[in-house]
Parts: C-alpha cells; sequence; structure tokens
C-alpha cells in the first residue's frame, strides 16, 4: 500500500513538474522572441545605426580604420575563431555528434540534434532574406563576406549548435563540475564567434544580438517541442543464440 502511494504521488510529482517546465519554456520563448522582433523593428527604423557604427569605429585606430585595435596576434585569434561559426565547420561537428548518438543507440536525441541544428539554419537563411540588411560600410571588412546582415548567421549557427551540443553531452556527466564545465564552453565559444564578427567588421552589433535572440527562440520551441514528445526505448536486439523450438526439433537435420 506505502508503496503504491508513493508511486501516485510520484507520477502527480512528474505531472506537475512538466507544467511548470512547460509554462516555463513557453515564457522564455515569447520574450525571447518578443525582443527579436522589437530589434528588428528598430534596425528598420534606423535606431541603432548610431551606436551600432560607434562600436564598430571603437574596434579600429583613428588614423587608419582598415586597422583593427589590438596586437597583431588578436587579428588572426579573431578569423580562427570566426571560423568556428561557418556553415563547413559546424556542419561538421553536427555530423559527427549526430552519428555518434546515433551508433550509441540514442535514435531519438540523434534525430532531435539533426532536426534542430539543420532547421536553424534554414530558419537563418530565411531570416536574412526577410530582412536584407546591408552589410557594414563604415569600416572595411576583413572577411570576405555573400550574404545579407541581418541576423548574424554565423552568431546564430554557432548559439544553436554548440549550445545544443552542449546541453546533450551535459546529460551524460554525473559531476555537477563536468555539467557546469559543458555548458559554460557553449557559451563561451557562441560569444566568441558572436564578438569575432563585430571585430572583423562584417557585422553590426546589432545583427550579432539578433543572431543570439533568434538562436534562442528557436532552441526554446525545438526544446518544448522536444519536452513533450513521449520518449520509447527502442526494443532491445539479444545478440544471444535462441533455443529451438519445439517445431524446430522435429525437423530432420
Amino acid at each position: 500500500m506505502d508503496k503504491t502511494i508513493y508511486q501516485r504521488c510520484r507520477a502527480a510529482w512528474k505531472q506537475r513538474s512538466r507544467g511548470v517546465m512547460a509554462a516555463l519554456l513557453g515564457s522564455l520563448l515569447v520574450g525571447a522572441a518578443t525582443l527579436f522582433w522589437k530589434l528588428a523593428e528598430q534596425i528598420d527604423r534606423g535606431l541603432t545605426r548610431p551606436w551600432d557604427e560607434r562600436i564598430l569605429l571603437a574596434l579600429r585606430r583613428a588614423d587608419d580604420p582598415a586597422i583593427p585595435i589590438g596586437p597583431h596576434w588578436l587579428h588572426e585569434a579573431g578569423l580562427d575563431v570566426t571560423a568556428l561559426g561557418s556553415p563547413i565547420v559546424l556542419a561538421i561537428f553536427v555530423v559527427a555528434s549526430v552519428g555518434f548518438l546515433y551508433f550509441e543507440g540514442q535514435r531519438r536525441v540523434a534525430a532531435v540534434t539533426a532536426a534542430m541544428t539543420i532547421g536553424g539554419g534554414l530558419l537563418s537563411v530565411l531570416l536574412k532574406s526577410i530582412f536584407a540588411r546591408p552589410r557594414p560600410e563604415v569600416v572595411p571588412h576583413l572577411r570576405d563576406v555573400l550574404s545579407s546582415s541581418f541576423p548574424s548567421g554565423h552568431t546564430m549557427g554557432a548559439a544553436i549548435v554548440y549550445m545544443t551540443l552542449g546541453v546533450m553531452f551535459m546529460k551524460s556527466f554525473r559531476s555537477r563540475r563536468a555539467q557546469a564545465f559543458c555548458l559554460l564552453l557553449a557559451l563561451f565559444l557562441t560569444v566568441a564567434v558572436g564578438l569575432s564578427r563585430v571585430y572583423l567588421g562584417v557585422h553590426y552589433p546589432s545583427d550579432v544580438l539578433g543572431g543570439w535572440l533568434a538562436a534562442l527562440s528557436w532552441t526554446l520551441a525545438c526544446w518544448s517541442l522536444a519536452h513533450f514528445i513521449p520518449n520509447r526505448p527502442l526494443p532491445e536486439v539479444d545478440d544471444a543464440p535462441t533455443k529451438p523450438s519445439q517445431a524446430d526439433r522435429s525437423l530432420p537435420e
């Protein structure tokens, strides 16, 4: 009897926890999406341009805007860090992680990870085509660019991929320190890629902020959906030899 009561209380607590988690994710999603569209409106009205250009100019030498501030190695580091948000590098990380999860038997997690990252890339392309913001012209670009400016595709892609993988790998560790390390590393890579885009003069700061907000909105939407998908484990395959049935025993050898 005590065991039955305990199981009912545990089931009720889990149901309540799912409701609280759903409300929290929904609130964060609405907040992030609202901030993104508010920012987009400010950009469309030209209200962000003064401080955008002021920050870009502050990162260049006053006598020559083509030269960034800081030592030469900082320029090289910026180029290396920004490559961590390129589509090719992100695709390599995603394929390797999804393949690892798949062959480890975590096919549901692998499918969710692939859908989140691929869908996020498509969303980035769609948003760029909608807003079609020109690239900054106040300073020379230190990196070749092809697409429009808002939101930053490198920033958005890095945020979606690294934060998703960070949370996935965080669940693989029991140690609080290891979990915190995975999350902090994902945050560091996300922030570093975004800052490198501004340092290289290929994005306004508002583009990077928009990329972070769009990535947060998309990630929260995907996590909310995945939270309510029932996790049905795949049937286990027994590799041990099975005993012959009665019908098999009756067959002549």
